[in-house]
């Protein structure tokens, strides 16, 4: 009870909007946010070019320390003694020993026993970077932690405390593969458990089982383990229209392009008409940048296949609202629009997508991106050189771009 207390007089201010910590090394980006030094440069290092808590597109990746606010958390901190809230709860190697044994027993009736040694597990993970780091490298833990979700008959409880403990410790160094070496050898057990959580589970549980989803989709043969569990697409293509959360949409739309590497999946997603549901999502003025960010990878992956480029030839509005976020979200985002603006315009050549392009002023946007520091015979600025000849024709410029490289492997 004394440490909730002390827990609540903590100012946000002093937390790091990424890791909830208080913070000991305070950055500032250009936006004006401040961060952990560790965990913004987590951040930007994983390839990340805009602001975590805004999702504005930064114009330097440069920080400077806030002093000011180092010094106002050092005084806190003085003032509140050895008891301060950034002492995590603790748990000890003895411990975690004794809750890893008792994951891995046969016994399948202890369900609520075990929610409560989930439950220290979860308190203690999200207490600080640190106790993630020893509960992912501690031996046995996460196999024993995934037996549970291999379980059959668990109540959802205890799955969204499993669920939620292996989320905190996924950016560990190792916990991904470990999870995808785990899951082919479950006989898909596992992905039941995280079928039944997109189901029945809290919001914060699918969002929680999404990300899972989308993190351990690294290879081939994961990819497909889940691409072809059955219902578990379209049950992710279902919380789309069941439920609003764009936190929740934006790993759905993740874990989907994660997963879509065969042409019938791509063509499965086509037929659960997502490129309406992404062209909504685009079109949508309170989408956020990151949401639109993702709705592009994916659409960029499903008009890879002769599906995915007919019906966003088919959905009047798509190409257009793919042109109207050009140069409005980060580079790579960009790109991805591009590409599909390229495999309707260029590579399916259909009328009706460079209309609508032209009307949203795409062939001045198309023209902006490429004169945004691509070199020559970079594919990117041959993909805007064949979209300018093809809008050209349109606009009745004249313009000739060579247009022999096929920049897009049809499947």
């Amino acid at each position: 009870m004394v440490r909730d207390e002390l827990y609540i007089t903590v100012p946000n201010l002093f937390r790091c909007p990424i890791s909830m910590d208080v913070m000991r090394s305070p950055v500032s980006l250009s936006t004006g946010v401040t961060y952990e030094r560790t965990s913004i440069q987590h951040w930007l290092e994983s390839g990340h070019d805009t602001c975590p808590a805004t999702m504005q597109i930064l114009q330097s990746k440069d920080f400077v320390p806030n002093l000011t606010l180092r010094r106002l958390i050092n005084l806190w901190a003085q003032s509140h003694g050895p008891a301060s809230p950034a002492s995590p709860p603790s748990l000890s190697s003895q411990q975690l020993t004794s809750l890893v044994q008792y994951l891995e027993t046969e016994n399948e009736k202890f369900n609520q026993s075990l929610l409560h040694s989930l439950s220290k597990m979860v308190d203690f993970a999200k207490a600080g970077d640190e106790n993630r780091k020893f509960l992912a490298n501690f031996n046995g833990f996460v196999p024993a932690i995934v037996g549970v979700l291999n379980r059959e008959g668990v109540e959802i409880e205890v799955l969204e405390s499993v669920i939620r403990v292996l989320d905190l410790i996924l950016p560990q160094n190792g916990v991904k593969e470990q999870l995808r070496q785990l899951l082919t050898k479950s006989n898909r057990n596992c992905l039941s458990s995280i079928r039944l959580l997109l189901q029945k589970g809290s919001l914060s549980s699918k969002i929680e089982s999404a990300r899972v989803l989308d993190s351990i989709a690294l290879e081939a043969e994961s990819k497909r383990l889940i691409a072809e569990k059955e219902g578990l697409l379209s049950l992710l293509n279902d919380l789309l229209s069941s439920e609003t959360d764009q936190n929740l949409h934006g790993v759905v739309f993740s874990c989907l392009a994660s997963v879509s590497v065969t042409r019938t999946v791509k063509a499965e997603l086509v037929r659960f008409g997502l490129v309406r549901v992404i062209t909504t999502t685009l079109l949508n003025p309170d989408t956020t940048i990151w949401l639109a960010e993702k709705c592009l990878k994916l659409l960029s992956t499903i008009a890879t296949c002769a599906e995915g480029r007919s019906a966003i030839s088919e959905e009047e509005k798509c190409a257009a609202a793919v042109a109207e976020r050009l140069m409005k979200v980060s580079r790579s985002a960009t790109e991805d629009g591009l590409a599909v603006l390229w495999s309707v315009c260029c590579m399916l050549g259909d009328k009706r997508a460079r209309e609508s392009v032209m009307r949203s002023h795409g062939a001045a946007k198309v023209l902006l991106v490429m004169q945004s520091g691509y070199g020559e015979g970079n594919f990117v600025r041959r993909m805007c050189g064949d979209l300018i000849k093809v809008l050209s024709v349109g606009l009745g410029l004249g313009l000739s771009y060579d247009t022999k490289t096929l920049h897009i492997m049809p499947c």
